[in-house]
């Protein structure tokens, strides 16, 4: 998937980035929401759903938090279960493997 650029965004470091959120906090939500709607409507149809899914668990997790290192900590949370709980990445990386060859036990070993 080759880079989106929002033109409003363009060009504005972190430190631009921060201090619009702090002055105009609705501007910088609708500048958000917008730069994830275009990558996500530029991403393959038939992962669309999925993305925009996981942008609403995404989306809740932040709106359930008092505060952004709340919301970090819980996405991050989210992020590792995705990877390394039951029928997460690691999961399907390891049943890959053993079809492949024919083995059994976990990824790990």
């Amino acid at each position: 998937m080759r880079p989106v650029k929002i033109p409003e965004l363009d060009g504005m470091d972190f430190d631009q980035l921060s201090e619009l959120a702090a002055q105009n906090p609705d501007l910088f939500e609708s500048l958000r929401r917008q730069a994830i709607d275009e990558v996500i409507g530029k991403a393959p149809p038939a992962q669309q759903l999925r993305l925009r899914c996981m942008q609403w668990r995404i989306d809740q997790e932040r709106r359930r938090s008092s505060s952004a290192l709340g919301a970090c900590i819980r996405i991050s949370r989210m992020m590792w279960e995705n990877v390394a709980g039951r029928g997460g990445l690691l999961d399907h990386l390891d049943q890959v493997r053993q079809s492949l060859v024919g083995g059994q036990g976990a990824l790990a070993q």
